[in-house]
């Protein structure tokens, strides 16, 4: 490949305060260079994008997700549940999910997530039934045919109702099985270093849908391969309850007796924490993926996540699956989280900058990743161009705020790698319509039963 300057932008944003006002050049799948204001390229280029209309971002990161879910957007019995009830009524409806149902899930995810400017998603895949034993290949599919980055958790559930558990006795697995599988997986698909496309991750689902010997097992088996850890925790009081009563132990000493609390694990959405598992959380590097759509949908509670942040907890965004929030789109999340958290720290504490850095550069912290989430020389070229020319940014005039505050929900033009996999709008050999109908249609079949 030959250098690209894609120049002048409308607004930029590197989430690390560097200049380049004047744009940014790639070569070779990275960021070659970062033009300053006034400047231009130290060395020739042989392709010029103007993106004088465009606000530039790093691409987006998505660090919580369940693809699966996208096949149970809004439905009826669950509309206006809370997060146990939530669960036991879609168990049922999950455990009847096929290969076909699942591939069709991630694709839809995916391209959602890649229109809004997303590059590299975490997903959370914890069901097995059975048919369902290659799971997470089905998603490694999924993910290479759009062109995007994933980390994808082998996730478990071993503890049943009849243990004691939330989850029905069809969805659980035995933990020989879950760590065969896991093992298989790192081994088949994960990938260290600069410029992984796939990678692996282990991730046990929660504390009321799983043993305490998975938990140890699962932290074992990541430190031995050197990948990462990934759980829910502390996303309600019902959780928090659940937790005392089963272990004697609040959510965070949960997390350490059972070897997980370090800068190996990420947890999704960490809403009920005190002052001080707010502070022994920042002391060991644990990272929190804020989810506030789902937060708020579930009334699950407002997380602290400037606390988190400042204790030294990384901070990531995620939209959480797509039955807890029926969309996955990661540029709205931005407003979301921004909105939320103003309410619990105001709004001068919680700026569209800081948001737009924990889909970032935070989210890429979360994953354990330095190659991503900031435009810098030697990052990958993962970027996110955005519009403002629609009805809805009319009047508007600082056009990183009008980004976030007037509501963008669709990237213009998405790159991974240097490779443009969303050109105006569309990606490009996905027909959406043809996607939209088959998902559709399996998503019906799926509640129907």
């Amino acid at each position: 490949m030959g250098r690209l300057w894609i120049r002048t932008p409308l607004a930029v944003f590197t989430a690390n305060d560097l200049d380049a006002a004047g744009g940014v050049v790639v070569e070779n799948g990275r960021i070659a260079e970062l033009v300053p204001a006034g400047g231009a390229p130290a060395a020739p280029c042989t392709e010029v994008f103007d993106a004088s209309e465009h606000v530039l971002l790093p691409g987006l990161i998505n660090t919580h997700h369940h693809f699966y879910q996208t096949l149970t957007r809004a439905w009826g019995p669950v509309a206006s549940a809370e997060l146990f009830p939530w669960l036991k009524n879609l168990y049922p409806v999950w455990a009847r999910l096929t290969p076909e149902a699942l591939h069709l899930a991630s694709t839809a995810a995916l391209a959602e997530l890649l229109l809004s400017g997303c590059t590299t998603a975490a997903d959370h895949h914890y069901l097995f039934p059975g048919g369902l034993q290659d799971a997470v290949d089905i998603q490694v599919e999924a993910v290479r045919s759009l062109g995007m980055r994933a980390m994808l958790t082998r996730g478990s559930m071993t503890l049943g109702e009849d243990d004691g558990g939330l989850p029905p006795r069809q969805v659980v697995q035995e933990a020989e099985t879950i760590l065969a599988d896991s093992e298989r997986l790192i081994r088949t698909y994960h990938e260290c270093g600069e410029g992984a496309v796939v990678q692996i991750a282990l991730a046990p689902c929660s504390p009321f849908s799983v043993t305490t010997d998975i938990m140890k097992a699962s932290a074992a088996l990541a430190e031995e391969h050197d990948v990462r850890l990934h759980t829910h925790l502390a996303e309600t009081l019902d959780e928090e309850d659940f937790c005392r009563e089963m272990f004697g132990l609040r959510t965070v000493d949960y997390l350490e007796s059972v070897g997980w609390l370090g800068p190996r694990t990420w947890l999704a959405h960490g809403v009920h924490f005190d002052d001080d598992e707010v502070a022994r959380l920042g002391a060991a590097g644990t990272a929190v993926a804020h989810c506030p759509t789902s937060n708020m949908r579930l009334a699950s509670g407002i997380g602290r996540m400037l606390e988190l942040e400042d204790a030294g907890a990384p901070v990531g965004l995620g939209v959480d699956g797509s039955a807890s929030n029926d969309a996955s789109n990661l540029i709205q999340e931005v407003r979301q989280g921004l909105y939320l958290q103003r309410l619990r720290y105001g709004a001068a504490a919680v700026t569209p900058e800081r948001a737009l850095g924990w889909a970032t550069r935070g989210s890429a912290r979360a994953l354990g990743r330095t190659d991503i989430g900031e435009l810098a020389p030697g990052r990958q070229a993962d970027l996110a161009l955005f519009r403002l020319d629609g009805l809805r940014f009319s009047g508007s005039h600082d056009p990183l705020a009008a980004l976030v505050l007037c509501g963008a929900d669709r990237a213009d033009r998405v790159m991974v790698g240097g490779q443009w996999r969303v050109l105006d709008g569309q990606i490009p050999g996905l027909d959406l319509a043809e996607l939209t109908a088959r998902h559709s249609a399996a998503a019906a079949r799926l509640i129907s039963g």
